[in-house]
């Protein structure tokens, strides 16, 4: 092995993957090669733990009552919601609005800023790397007001076309919403240098970030970027599902009117007229997921422990390893090269399905992802109705890139 490919030595991987139970387990009577992580990641036994321990000891629905679980369920809550606004550096913690992931946070903006502020006739700018939760809600939106959807390309390596990009921009555009990390390819977009052109115009344009695949991997700083929304997931970050971030400038979350009605997001209520409560409530209708806001709020600080700077290194340098195991096993199609990526593999194997490689990656106890990864217009671009799909985490290893490569070669003797 050569020596660009060593792990950084301050990194123990070893120790790291003994907080995770799971990765001890096997699969098929062999060890488990965990490597669906853009999918949803595992939870260390701390978020486990914390889990636990809330439903064990604190757990009462928070907000108005003066009893002493509610009381420490509420501060548990709202404590995260602080986590949460530091992970992302978010000036103000009403900034963060919990939500049930990614999806949720989407369509809440296109549902409450966008139904206010979309016109007929008005453009939205997407790109042809979004997932579907980032492209459906606005086809929606789109149908109902009247709207078009633009979409910015990408070249063959999966990189997006900024001056196409700038190019699409008239008097008409209202909105960018972009993906910050390809699910699919890994492609890391320069959404930075995107918002910043956005907000150059006469009128400044609105920009959201899908930060789905960025928030596991990369350190996010939501001011540095500049960008109006923000949303990100707590199962692709060692927390649990059914738990996401929507960040919001605050000037804007106050001018929207509410995505949801309910309990909690109320300041008054009568048949004749119901007033709203301050941000974040107004977004937090109904009891909210309170246990997995806590348990995101303990994968965060698990996460800090490690920093993200050195989760990304290591992740790298994974990146790096597998790229040069792929490209030279013969009869693998490495789909997406971006020159700056996230750890992400997608590939193809020549005359064979990607469902086959998946089932029969699974009996060597290796886990991928194939199918067209919620990326249709994708796979259409890259000519392909699927590919397989590795993605990694700060937990895997060389010898878990190895054992893919070994699985790979195995599947190719089946068919060969």
């Amino acid at each position: 092995m050569s020596q660009l490919f060593n792990p950084p030595a301050a990194f123990d991987v070893a120790r790291i993957r003994a907080d995770f139970p799971i990765l001890q387990r096997t699969v098929a009577g062999k060890p488990l090669v965990y490597l669906d992580n853009a999918a949803s990641s595992q939870m260390p036994q701390a978020v486990i733990d914390r889990l636990v321990r809330y439903q064990t000891h604190e757990h009462a629905n928070i907000h108005r009552a003066v009893h002493y679980l509610s009381e420490t369920a509420t501060a548990a809550y709202e404590a995260a919601r602080i986590t949460l606004q530091h992970f992302i550096n978010a000036a103000e913690a009403r900034e963060v609005i919990f939500t049930s992931g990614t999806t949720e946070g989407i369509n809440l903006v296109a549902q409450s800023w966008g139904r206010q502020n979309i016109r007929a006739g008005d453009e939205i700018i997407l790109t042809v790397l979004e997932h579907h939760s980032n492209i459906v809600p606005w086809q929606l939106l789109a149908q109902e007001k009247g709207a078009t959807i633009r979409v910015v390309p990408m070249n063959d390596a999966g990189e997006l076309l900024l001056d196409a990009y700038q190019a699409l921009f008239n008097e008409r555009t209202r909105l960018v919403s972009v993906g910050h990390v390809s699910n699919a390819l890994g492609s890391i977009n320069p959404v930075k240098e995107m918002i910043a052109f956005a907000h150059a115009r006469g009128v400044p344009v609105p920009v959201l970030v899908d930060g789905a695949q960025a928030a596991p991997h990369l350190a996010v700083d939501v001011q540095d970027l500049d960008c109006d929304f923000y949303a990100f997931s707590g199962h692709k970050l060692c927390g649990p599902t059914g738990i996401g971030v929507l960040y919001g400038r605050a000037a804007l979350l106050e001018a929207m009117p509410p995505f949801k009605g309910g309990g909690d997001m109320i300041h008054t209520v009568s048949f004749e007229k119901t007033t709203y409560a301050p941000i974040p409530n107004k977004f937090e209708a109904g009891t909210p997921p309170i246990a997995a806001a806590i348990g995101l709020a303990a994968a965060v600080d698990y996460l800090n422990g490690i920093g993200m700077a050195a989760i990304a290194a290591h992740e790298h340098d994974l990146l790096q390893y597998a790229t040069e195991q792929l490209a030279a096993t013969p009869g693998v199609r490495l789909l997406g090269t971006a020159q700056h990526k996230a750890a992400v593999l997608s590939f193809a194997l020549q005359g064979i399905h990607p469902h086959d490689v998946g089932t029969l990656l699974n009996q060597e106890g290796v886990a991928v992802r194939t199918g067209h990864h919620c990326a249709q217009p994708l796979m259409a671009r890259l000519g392909v109705a699927a590919t397989s799909r590795a993605s990694f985490a700060f937990y895997n290893t060389h010898a878990d890139v190895d054992a893919l490569v070994a699985g790979i070669r195995t599947v190719q003797k089946v068919f060969a």
